[in-house]
């Protein structure tokens, strides 16, 4: 398994950026595809998730409304597109996969750096 992120940078407050995962050795359909990161000095937390099957997704209350988690089978790709981005947006952003039978998530990417200047 094999996760690499990309589309990371500097963007000033309010502005986008889409980060992409790309993913491979193995089958998507049976993986839950999760992006999360950290802060300088911070906990890792959960950001996004996008279900096995593509139609569920979660996102931590702190997102919900301006980042979207979407996938794209044929490129196996994950994307995440961050709007009205914040200051404390800024952070290392991981991708992230686990079986979609349940544990933890146990592979993961290097990270990219997300920064937000006010």
């Amino acid at each position: 398994v094999q996760l690499v992120e990309s589309g990371g940078g500097l963007v000033q407050a309010g502005g986008s950026l889409r980060l992409s995962c790309a993913y491979s050795g193995f089958t998507s359909v049976n993986y839950v595809i999760g992006w999360f990161r950290q802060a300088p000095g911070k906990e890792r937390e959960f950001v996004a998730s996008l279900s096995w099957s593509g139609s569920s997704t979660n996102y931590a209350d702190s997102v919900k409304g301006r980042f979207t988690i979407s996938r794209d089978n044929a490129d196996n790709t994950v994307y995440l597109r961050m709007n009205n981005l914040k200051p404390e947006d800024t952070a290392v952003y991981y991708c992230a996969a686990k079986s979609r039978l349940g544990g933890d998530y146990d592979s993961w990417g290097q990270g990219t750096q997300v920064t937000v200047s006010s």
